[in-house]
């Protein structure tokens, strides 16, 4: 006979043999001696931890011949041929493959006809979240009222991506971790049925790398002993995992404190020649850290003692770093352990991550732990530091408000003029309009002959643009130009998505070009906010028309004596000749 897996062939078949869920054990053991389950059961929980298992073993239970009973009795013709699968009334469904609602109807057209080989019909619909808005819709009559001989399980990874209304009709155990103490109980038994010697540090070790899920410590097992065969040692659980000892963490991570540069680069390549991964590294150097970090703060905790088998090496790494100097370190290791999963180069990365380590400086440059010690010590000179950056902060930023145009990048697009919050009606507006050297340009621009003949042939841009593409020409079309200074075509839009999506640098090419071919000159594209462009001109306004070398004292009746605004913009559109002023 072909070999078996372990995670199959040590699969629970009865109740007590389920590690790990002692909770939802004895609530269905409960119901089941009382007559008291339902109609329809939601297991959920992370993988490996025994939702499938738990929901055959249910099965068994309720059509066993001895029963329904607390435990199967696994003798019976039924409890060996549900075992086998071969019961047509127990149903095993996989919604990843079987998602769509035609599949979910098949089961609604057959619920109603009455089992024929044992007592109840039962569902399993494993991976359930998988399904289609439609399929559920289709489940869900069926699930709130379904016939007194059908039972419905449902099992999934992900309970957040059921509907509401699917929750709510069945009874729901969540399925936990299983511990490391009940896992390695579990990994001994298996050790000790399968005639299998294994070290005691190998079977934790196998038991903390799966993270919970017992069916993943099964399968570590079965493939270290194809590996070492019937004995399992910790360096051959290391070897195959592709994991690294803690020895060779301890040894990087005093490197790292002496700031020996040159050995960290020896010991990453190392790790490399004997196949680890750059991420996989990484990730156990995080949990390294973690684990200093733990013994630091708090060395009798449970969280410490599950996961270190002999504390005293990690003891006396832990002295040599402040608790900040960890938390930064981890700080950095994460940094780039994102920016790893988008990388060509992973091995360059954890280089640069530990250099950065041995050099004292975070992922953003700041704070080494050389300043934390000093600024623990000394609390002063840390607030002088923050108040020296605020300091260069508002320097530049008093710079930015007085040449009043944003720097490159700002709001989407490079070179986009943008009036400042001081341009803007506020009582707290410390920096006057008419200070804004390169805004008070382009407004007084705006009677300029240029403008006026740019202005007059920006429909043929719009159209221009259309047809070349019709998406851009669907975002330009919210704006209108309000300028044209040295080169630059001042464009003002209502909304500040339109703006942002014409200041991309594909589509602003494009809007440049057509630009400079129908009016005729290079053009280049600059654009802001149309509230800012009006807040702008009103409180510019006075300042332009109130000009002392501008005001003249003309008797009224004189000519070319001022006259009223209303007769002005009369005889600008009708002109001097068919207007007459009458006095009463």
């Amino acid at each position: 006979m072909s070999h078996i897996a372990l995670y199959r062939t040590w699969r629970p078949q009865a109740f007590q043999e389920i590690v790990g869920q002692k909770h939802i054990v004895q609530t269905l053991q409960n119901s089941l001696r009382e007559g008291r389950f339902t109609h329809a059961y939601l297991f959920s929980g992370p993988r490996g931890t025994g939702k499938t298992s738990a929901a055959k073993i249910l099965a068994k239970a309720v059509n066993c011949l001895k029963g329904p009973a607390e435990e199967p009795c696994n003798e019976c013709d039924n409890c060996r041929r549900i075992t086998a699968g071969a019961v047509m009334d127990v149903v095993e469904i996989d919604a990843a493959s079987n998602r769509g609602v035609e599949e979910i109807r098949d089961i609604r057209d057959k619920v109603k006809y009455a089992p024929t080989e044992v007592r109840h019909k039962v569902y399993i619909i494993d991976e359930v979240h998988m399904l289609t808005t439609e399929a559920f819709n289709a489940l869900l009559k069926t699930l709130e009222e379904p016939p007194a001989h059908v039972m419905f399980i449902l099992a999934t990874t992900e309970p957040h991506r059921l509907p509401a209304t699917i929750i709510s009709r069945c009874q729901r155990f969540d399925f936990r971790r299983v511990s490391l103490d009940e896992q390695v109980e579990r990994l001994r038994e298996v050790c000790r049925e399968e005639q299998i010697e294994a070290d005691e540090d190998a079977i934790r070790f196998i038991a903390r790398l799966s993270d919970g899920g017992m069916r993943d410590a099964l399968s570590l097992l079965d493939q270290i002993m194809a590996f070492s065969g019937k004995h399992v040692t910790y360096e051959d659980v290391v070897s195959i995992t592709g994991g690294m000892a803690s020895e060779q963490f301890e040894k990087l991570v005093r490197a790292v404190r002496d700031r020996d540069v040159s050995a960290v680069l020896q010991l990453i390549d190392s790790f490399m020649q004997e196949g680890k991964s750059a991420d996989k590294c990484m990730e156990s150097l995080m949990y390294y850290f973690r684990d200093l970090l733990m013994v630091k703060m708090v060395p009798g905790s449970l969280a410490v003692t599950e996961r270190i088998i002999d504390i005293k090496p990690f003891a006396e790494v832990a002295e040599a770093f402040t608790t900040q100097e960890l938390i930064s370190m981890m700080d950095t290791l994460n940094y780039y352990q994102t920016e790893m999963k988008y990388s060509m180069q992973p091995q360059t990365l954890l280089e640069v991550a530990l250099m950065k380590l041995c050099s004292g400086g975070d992922a953003a440059g700041s704070s080494a732990p050389e300043a934390v010690r000093s600024a623990e010590r000394a609390p002063d000179g840390l607030v002088a530091q923050l108040n020296g950056r605020i300091q260069r902060l508002e320097e530049q930023l008093a710079q930015l408000l007085k040449n009043g145009v944003a720097p490159a990048g700002d709001n989407g697009g490079g070179g986009s003029a943008r009036a400042s919050s001081s341009t803007r009606p506020s009582s707290s507006a410390s920096v006057p309009i008419k200070k804004i050297e390169k805004l008070e340009a382009y407004l007084q621009a705006r009677e300029e002959a240029d403008f006026k003949a740019a202005l007059q042939r920006w429909s043929q841009v719009l159209g221009r643009v259309k047809e070349q593409k019709i998406t851009i020409h669907a975002w330009l079309v919210d704006g209108e130009p309000v300028s044209l200074y040295d080169g630059a075509l001042l464009v003002a839009f209502k909304s500040s998505m339109h703006r942002e999506t014409t200041e991309k640098p594909v589509n602003k090419q494009l809007i440049e070009q057509v630009m400079s071919e129908v009016i005729g000159k290079p053009l280049r594209l600059v654009t802001m906010m149309l509230r800012d462009w009006k807040a702008a001109a009103d409180q510019a306004k006075p300042s332009v028309e109130s000009r002392p070398e501008e005001l003249k004292l003309v008797p009224e009746d004189e000519p070319g004596a001022p006259k009223e605004e209303w007769i002005h913009e009369a005889i600008q559109m009708f002109g001097e000749d068919l207007v007459k002023i009458k006095e009463d």
